[in-house]
């Protein structure tokens, strides 16, 4: 029977967050689990690296005690999900990370709930973050609202709670994200909203990674609070410049450097070409006033 390497950490079997129950990736005993859940926990955690091979699908019936057709719909799904490849007499490989659907929603929530910290993963959502963040951002201080406002200083009041209040690390990563989330929907712009809430899991991962590096939380609340009293005061320069310098404090905890631009300039420099678009956007009428009747 072929079984997972076992893991150095070890570890108690985790609960499933969808249906049923999820052993750790080491563990054979028989107990019922969600063979798709239990796969998916083992290739995030790199116990099977890209490229590598699967168990088969007869092993995966006996270790885990269930039918050929359950076996075989729950390795489906991974292969609908784009992270593995079924081929004719090789069996079932782990694909390239390039290939999974990261924004499929079963995906992002595999990732949250399983992923080990990884390079690559880690640099492409920070890339991305700094992309679309500081516009998003911008866009958030002309359409925001005053319920908008109230949800973004909320989300605030409970970052700066867990850090002056002693309370839990979780607190404060689920205070940063909604933090995120609510400047998303600040927008008023569909796409962007849905897009933030795509992403949650994904800046999730990320949020959580920093926080937990960061050496002084403090000067990261800081960085937050200069985000959100631009947006207030409707400055979106200041909101897109100051969204850069919370990404950059992401950076910094995360060992990650923000990419250079042309000849090593900063990217706050080039990065400010994004708000030209914003500034002929802002000429339109408002996404969130009332169509004129004309």
């Amino acid at each position: 029977m072929t079984t997972p390497p076992t893991s150095a950490a070890g570890g108690s079997p985790r609960a499933n967050a969808s249906s049923g129950t999820s052993a750790s990736p080491g563990d054979t005993s028989t107990a019922r689990v969600d063979v798709a859940e239990w796969l998916a926990q083992a290739i995030f955690e790199n116990r099977y690296p890209p490229g590598s091979l699967i168990p088969r699908e007869l092993d995966l019936c006996d270790q885990h005690a269930q039918s050929r057709a359950t076996v075989r719909t729950a390795i489906q799904s991974l292969v609908n999900a784009g992270i593995l490849t079924r081929t004719t007499g090789q069996g079932t490989r782990v694909n390239p990370l390039s290939e999974w659907h990261l924004l499929d929603p079963r995906v992002t929530g595999w990732m949250t709930r399983y992923a080990m910290p990884h390079p690559q993963l880690a640099r492409d959502i920070y890339a991305f973050r700094i992309s679309i963040e500081p516009f998003v951002a911008a866009l958030a201080a002309t359409e925001a609202t005053a319920q908008d406002l109230s949800a973004i200083e909320q989300a605030y009041d409970g970052m700066a709670a867990a850090v002056h209040g002693g309370s839990a690390m979780e607190e404060f990563d689920r205070a940063d994200i909604a933090f995120h989330d609510a400047i998303f929907a600040a927008t008023h712009n569909v796409i962007w909203a849905q897009l933030g809430h795509v992403l949650k899991p994904s800046i999730s991962l990320l949020v959580a990674t920093s926080n937990h590096n960061a050496s002084e939380l403090g000067d990261s609340l800081g960085r937050h609070r200069a985000v959100m009293e631009a947006i207030r005061l409707r400055q979106p320069d200041a909101a897109h410049a100051a969204s850069l310098h919370v990404l950059d404090r992401t950076g910094q905890d995360l060992g990650l450097a923000m990419p250079a631009g042309p000849e090593g300039s900063h990217p706050a420099g080039r990065a400010q070409e994004p708000l030209e678009l914003l500034r002929r956007f802002g000429q339109l009428p408002s996404l969130s006033a009332p169509l004129s009747s004309e």
